[in-house]
């Protein structure tokens, strides 16, 4: 069995119902074993100006799946909550009901079309980071070599590196 990180997010309507909902349908997931969940955070937008601010939690889940399908499986669970895109028609981030992605699968590293991991800008976001440190207190970042903590801690202290300066394999 794998662990994976998942983390849900949600900006509009009831945040924190859409977030039980999409958790729900992550424990009924067939492969998916034991589930944890970290407290709920609330956040600024990232990346992208809004007044509605965001409701996060983080989801840690035993697997049998391998990576690319429990990835898929996590897409149909948020498309089946809302499959508005999470993207304005420029590209920026627009606001979303909720929006779930795969932070981490076990140490794994993927630089696939369909999948990144880990998650490219985790390391930029506290409220993935506090949640991962809150759940996987032990589990090292791949490429940086670093907690979640320690990577909150760069992240708090302005040391943060860019995600265009790491480098993800590519898979064949």
């Amino acid at each position: 069995m794998a662990k994976a990180h998942i983390n849900i997010g949600s900006n509009l309507g009831d945040s924190i119902a859409l977030l039980e909902q999409a958790v729900a349908g992550i424990v009924s997931i067939h492969g998916v074993g034991d589930v944890r969940r970290s407290g709920m955070i609330t956040s600024e937008p990232w990346g992208f100006s809004s007044p509605n601010m965001f409701v996060n939690v983080g989801v840690e889940v035993e697997t049998s799946l391998p990576a690319e399908v429990l990835f898929r499986r996590l897409t149909e669970v948020q498309d089946g909550i809302s499959g508005a895109s999470h993207r304005n028609a420029d590209g920026s981030y627009a606001d979303r009901l909720v929006d779930i992605d795969l932070i981490f699968y076990d140490n794994m590293v993927s630089g696939s079309a369909e999948l990144t991991l880990p998650h490219p800008r985790m390391h930029l976001r506290e409220f993935v980071l506090r949640p991962v440190a809150e759940l996987s207190p032990d589990w090292r970042h791949p490429l940086l070599d670093k907690t979640a903590s320690g990577l909150l801690d760069d992240l708090h202290q302005g040391r943060a590196i860019s995600a265009e300066s790491m480098r993800w394999p590519k898979r064949q």
